[in-house]
């Protein structure tokens, strides 16, 4: 069952990478990073069997919401000074 579960996380990790990199407006690219690091945090604590994995999906999952929010306040700030 566990195989199966990697297998999704990795399938939709893949799907999101690939959006992100075609969708030519960057606005549009956020939500599909977004998944794709969801998916890469399911990746991550699922294929190892240690407890160390959790700490290290928690640590990617927090530095890649951090990363993507930090692009977003930048793009809004962006946004703001052409207005």
């Amino acid at each position: 069952m566990t195989e199966l579960v990697l297998a999704i996380c990795a399938v939709i990790a893949v799907y999101a990478a690939l959006r992100a990199v075609l969708e030519k407006n960057t606005a549009k690219k956020l939500p599909f990073v977004t998944v794709m690091n969801f998916a890469v945090t399911g990746v991550i604590a699922l294929i190892l069997p240690h407890p160390l994995t959790l700490v290290a999906a928690a640590a990617y999952l927090i530095g890649a919401t951090l990363e993507a929010n930090a692009i977003a306040s930048a793009m809004e700030k962006l946004r703001g000074e052409q207005t």
